[in-house]
């Protein structure tokens, strides 16, 4: 595991600057502090725009809010803005079982290592925060309509988490990146539209094996479930 978190820029918790002056990062925060009160769930999806935009398509209606799921998603954020709402507010007051990471692939002053790096640190502060709960991370996806640095970095990510997640225990890594990429090297904008964000098609092809993982996490605890619905 990476020694000395403290040197990795990537694992440094902090809020987004309010560049554009509407306040609105901050407001969406607030406003998941809140679902914190509100709100009693047992998976808790928390990233980037990845997870932000699932919630605007139907596989979230079908496949995750039944699972009683709250969208901690943010459009633009780092690892270090992941963990700086997870450490002011956004695990008050719940216990999920699951907690789904997807976040990295907007670190673009990291290197790959202090990104995989800022990945555990989140994963490891879930852990100590929620010792009985399952951590899924979701690799990073490629990138771009062609072969580009930024796709090889993302891919260097996924590798560095697949050796360095396990040693955390309760930490698991579902990586579908290789679903996207044809034999010629290229993504197609059937499931990326911009060539980063999914497509409702690309967003299905995620979702099933991530559905029938959670499931599986969900279904280990059958007494403390039953207990719950008492």
């Amino acid at each position: 595991m990476m020694s000395g978190d403290d040197l990795n820029p990537a694992a440094v918790p902090q809020p987004v600057e309010d560049r554009q002056g509407d306040g609105r990062w901050m407001s969406q925060h607030t406003r998941f502090v809140q679902e914190c009160k509100d709100g009693e769930p047992e998976v808790l999806f928390v990233g980037d725009s990845m997870v932000q935009l699932m919630e605007q398509y139907e596989i979230w209606k079908e496949m995750f809010s039944p699972l009683h799921a709250l969208n901690f998603g943010l459009a633009g954020d780092t690892t270090c803005n992941v963990l700086w709402r997870l450490q002011n507010g956004e695990l008050q007051n719940i216990r999920p079982k699951v907690v789904v990471l997807w976040v990295g692939t907007n670190n673009h002053d990291h290197t790959a290592e202090q990104v995989a790096g800022g990945i555990v640190a989140i994963a490891q502060l879930l852990t100590n925060r929620l010792p009985k709960a399952k951590i899924v991370v979701l690799g990073l996806l490629p990138r771009g309509e062609q072969p580009n640095p930024l796709r090889e970095k993302n891919a260097a990510v996924n590798r560095l988490l697949r050796s360095w997640l396990p040693r955390l225990g309760q930490a698991l890594f579902l990586d579908v990146s290789n679903e996207f990429i044809h034999s010629d090297g290229t993504i197609s904008s059937q499931d990326m539209f911009d060539y980063l964000h999914l497509t409702p098609a690309g967003y299905n092809t995620l979702a099933k094996p991530l559905s029938d993982l959670l499931l599986h996490i969900l279904e280990e605890t059958p007494e403390e479930r039953r207990g719950s619905l008492v």
